[in-house]
């Protein structure tokens, strides 16, 4: 019997001990690390570690407020919780499709708050920084070896793509998806 790509033990299979296994499964779990997948328009599937994100938003048509002289991906701001949330098109920051360039099938926004924690080294002060992006579709919750995520090649990332591009992981059934690094996405936010 196989269990996680380990032979399970039985009583005629002595390749590992009970103890052996556990503690094998268990340290092969330590190294996994959950990350939320996600689709934009047109074909394009993607992950973002669970840990960089606050929530999965679910945002009513209108309920974004354009923000005048701010780039194009900038959507505007979003009251969400009593905080101004900036909300940006993922796929237009990436140069893919932007979401005004897609056939609206529903009455909402799909988006997902990340987020970025940083301790200040001068103060003991913790700086939270919040930014909303609109996806096209979200997913499903992805276990990956953070250690298997493989560094992109030059030729297959566009240069809009590659400051937030942390790499590319090959799935068990030989899919490849992108990986995103939050703490990019959050850094090109124009500084006010």
């Amino acid at each position: 019997m196989v269990f996680n790509g380990l032979p399970k033990p039985t009583s005629s299979n002595s390749l590992l001990t009970s103890q052996d296994y556990s503690q094998r499964v268990l340290s092969e779990r330590n190294q996994l690390e959950q990350f939320l997948r996600f689709h934009l328009v047109p074909d394009t599937t993607l992950l973002l570690p669970v840990s960089q994100l606050t929530e999965v938003l679910t945002i009513p048509l209108g309920q974004i407020v354009p923000i005048p002289h701010m780039p194009p991906w900038v959507m505007g701001v979003y009251n969400w919780r009593g905080e101004i949330l900036w909300m940006v098109d993922l796929g237009a920051l990436l140069g893919l499709t932007p979401h005004a360039h897609q056939a609206q099938v529903t009455p909402v926004y799909r988006g997902l708050a990340l987020q970025s924690v940083a301790e200040s080294s001068t103060t003991a002060k913790v700086h939270r920084q919040l930014l909303g992006v609109v996806v096209s579709r979200v997913e499903d919750i992805e276990w990956c070896n953070p250690s298997e995520i493989q560094s992109p090649t030059g030729a297959a990332v566009t240069a809009n793509l590659a400051p937030f591009l942390r790499g590319y992981w090959l799935q068990p059934q030989g899919d490849m998806v992108m990986v995103l690094d939050g703490e990019s996405i959050l850094a090109a936010m124009p500084k006010p």
